[in-house]
C-alpha cells in the first residue's frame, strides 16, 4: 500500500484491476476543507489518460513491476519470441504488446520486458540503436548535413529521415523515442 502523499512521477499503483503510472500529481492545501492530492494517471495497459482525486494520505495498493532482460532470438509469423536472459525461458509476444518501437526490432537485440504478475505490460526498447541503410535515394556531390534530409529504409523495415549525404549500405545510429538520425555508427 502506498499513501497519496507519496505520490510522484513514475509510480505506478492498482486501481479497478488495472495498473495506472502516475503521470502528474498536485497536492492541494485549500484554505478551508482537508487536503487533496490531484493527479493524471496513465492506464500502462491500454494507454489511455485519465484524471483523478484523492484525499490526502488516502493509501492504494501499489503495483509491483518486475523488469526482465530478455533477447529478440527470432520472429514466427507475426510474433516475438524472446529468451529471458536469466533462466533461458522463453515468451512471444504479439507486435501489439511490444509497441511502436517493433519497427527497430532485429535480431539478437536485449530488451528489457516490464511484467505484472504473469502479464506482461510493457516492452522498453534501447533509446538508440545502429541499423543499416538498405534503400534510400543515392548522395549527390555537394550534400551536406543541413541541407535536407530524404527518407530512407533500414534493415528491419523502418522508414525515417535522414540526411542527405547517407548512401546505401552504411550504419546509422537512430533515436528510438522520436524516430530520428542520431549519426553514423
Amino acid at each position: 500500500m502506498i499513501s497519496s502523499n507519496d505520490f510522484r512521477p513514475g509510480v505506478t499503483i492498482v486501481l479497478d484491476d488495472n495498473v495506472w503510472r502516475v503521470v502528474e500529481f498536485l497536492h492541494v492545501k485549500p484554505g478551508k476543507g482537508a487536503a487533496f492530492v490531484r493527479t493524471k494517471l496513465k492506464n500502462v495497459q491500454t494507454g489511455s489518460v485519465v484524471e483523478r482525486t484523492f484525499r490526502a494520505g488516502e493509501t492504494v495498493p501499489q503495483a509491483t513491476l518486475e523488469k526482465n532482460t530478455m533477447q529478440h532470438t527470432y520472429k514466427e509469423s507475426e510474433s516475438f519470441v524472446f529468451m529471458d536472459m536469466a533462466s533461458y525461458e522463453e515468451a512471444t509476444l504479439s507486435s501489439a504488446q511490444i509497441g511502436p518501437g517493433v519497427k527497430y526490432l532485429k535480431e539478437g537485440m536485449e530488451v528489457n520486458v516490464v511484467r505484472w504478475g504473469e502479464q506482461i505490460l510493457e516492452v522498453e526498447l534501447p533509446n538508440s540503436v545502429i541499423l543499416e541503410v538498405v534503400e534510400t535515394d543515392p548522395g549527390v556531390k555537394g550534400d551536406t548535413a543541413t541541407g535536407g534530409s530524404k527518407p530512407a529504409k533500414l534493415e528491419t523495415g523502418a522508414q525515417i529521415q535522414v540526411p542527405l549525404f547517407i548512401s546505401v549500405g552504411e550504419k546509422i545510429r537512430i533515436d528510438t523515442r522520436d524516430d530520428s538520425y542520431l549519426g553514423r555508427a
